[in-house]
């Protein structure tokens, strides 16, 4: 591993950039990201390419009619499960083809015989690129992951308007005895998920030095700069060969570092609450509604990892 110390000018002088100056470069190559990710997600309607997630609720038994009695609750229909599959995510890496190393290609440093040399590709790989793919990649969810996606229950701000999964379950109130034979399914929706990018804010840094064509010392131009390095950090983060490529799952399970709020679906535990219903002296009704206490049955997350 080759860390290095980029040359700066200062005031007529060339320095070493401190650890802190290399980190504010870093959080400039992260917003450089955000303006153009290479990893991107997208809510669609369905058939999404990462895996699909189930939100499971109860509903009622069908009705059971007599002419002479109440149907007995041993031979009414117990409530089942109703499942509803989402599969709204999907993923995409683009095609990136950066600017070739030409041995001048990247900032200048200080060897340890005291010459000026410009970084290699892996120096800026291990300086510059791969600290920024561990900021990306990290649990949090600020300005430093910018470009990269979370979940929240909120829609304001998301990605699309359409909720990546919604917890449901029976709306037991709707269920009334006077009202057999209820229709079987009645939900309603406990909570709504949806799918976040991250916003990137432009951070100050020093430009470090670079060989120019005709082999003098230059500052980078700004432009030119930050350019070669949204290339590089979009490439890296599709195409490395060495674990820092990016990408994401959502399940009960996987790699990488969770990204927003769990997504919990829940459902009613109880085994029926049997209802009966006088029509008249030919029409006796019963049926078993949804009843019981909330429990999880499973918890979703959008993961980020990198491979």
């Amino acid at each position: 591993m080759a860390v290095r110390q980029p040359l700066y000018y200062n005031s007529g002088n060339l320095q070493e950039m401190t650890t802190t100056m290399v980190g504010e470069v870093v959080d400039q190559i992260v917003y450089q990201y955000s303006l153009n990710p290479s990893v991107t997600l997208s809510v669609v309607g369905t058939g999404g390419n990462l895996d699909a997630i189930t939100d499971t609720r109860l509903q009622a038994g069908a009705a059971s009619t007599s002419a002479s009695s109440f149907p007995s609750e041993a031979t009414t229909a117990e409530p089942s499960v109703v499942t509803v599959t989402y599969d709204k995510l999907s993923s995409t890496n683009a095609s990136v083809t950066p600017t070739s190393d030409t041995g001048k290609t990247w900032p200048v440093y200080y060897t340890s015989s005291g010459n000026i040399q410009a970084m290699s590709l892996q120096d800026v790989k291990d300086t510059f690129l791969h600290p920024t793919i561990d900021l990306l990649q990290s649990g949090s969810t600020g300005t430093q992951q910018a470009g990269t996606y979370h979940i929240t229950t909120s829609s304001s701000g998301a990605v699309s308007a359409t909720a990546i999964f919604a917890n449901t379950q029976a709306n037991t109130s709707l269920y009334t005895a006077g009202g057999i034979g209820e229709a079987l399914d009645q939900p309603t929706t406990l909570t709504s998920f949806y799918l976040h990018q991250i916003a990137g804010s432009d951070t100050s840094y020093t430009l470090p030095m670079t060989i120019d064509a005709s082999n003098n010392l230059q500052v980078y131009p700004e432009a030119t700069f930050e350019s070669l390095m949204q290339e590089w950090i979009r490439y890296t983060a599709v195409s490395s060969t060495d674990g820092y490529s990016l990408s994401y799952n959502i399940g009960t399970t996987g790699s990488g570092n969770t990204r927003g709020t769990g997504m919990a679906d829940t459902r009613l535990n109880g085994s029926g609450n049997y209802q009966t219903r006088f029509v008249n002296a030919d029409d006796y009704r019963a049926q078993e509604f949804p009843n019981g206490t909330a429990t999880t049955i499973s918890t979703y997350y959008l993961k980020i990892n990198k491979s």
